[in-house]
């Protein structure tokens, strides 16, 4: 009786170091592409609007920043949906990729909705307007949130495919 025990509890705490194990790789994996993401965006972003640095032309959608911003984010969109599809969640992705591609797009537009309320809320209920507290609001507070929440909605309905054993 004793020796069942001890080789039940060790499955046990083996079982639950092979899922921290996991989750550990998982959210390294996801800020890694995250920070990729991030920096793809914000360089395609200014490429767009202020051209090559040094260079004396603007860029080549200088007069329209927000049509600049929609496609530099729908580049790095595209790019964290495959860099998370392949690698990240490579052992939850669907079969149905039109499907997990759909609802990987809307998550990221209610993660982008949590920094827009946490914006929202700095400026128009508590009356802070700066740049710092808009930078808190929206690129800390909301992006930390945004990010906690995306990374859930990821590995719990986008890559929800049957997990390798």
């Amino acid at each position: 009786m004793t020796q069942t025990r001890s080789t039940s509890e060790t499955g046990l705490v083996g079982r639950i170091r092979g899922a921290y194990e996991v989750l550990a790789r998982e959210v390294a994996k996801f800020g890694t592409i995250g920070l990729l993401a991030f920096i793809l965006d914000t360089t395609l972003y200014n490429y767009f609007v202020f051209g090559v640095p040094g260079a004396e032309a603007m860029g080549p959608l200088h007069d329209i920043p927000l049509r600049a911003k929609i496609l530099a984010t729908s580049i790095a969109m595209v790019f964290s949906w495959l860099g998370n599809r392949y690698w990240t969640f490579r052992h939850r992705r669907r079969a149905a990729v039109a499907h997990e591609f759909l609802l990987f797009i809307w998550f990221n537009i209610l993660g982008l909705l949590i920094a827009v309320a946490c914006l929202g809320f700095s400026r128009y209920v508590l009356g802070l307007d700066s740049q710092l507290a808009d930078n808190v609001s929206a690129n800390g507070v909301g992006l930390v949130l945004g990010t906690l929440f995306r990374f859930w909605a990821y590995r719990t309905y986008v890559f929800k495919g049957d997990a390798l054993a």
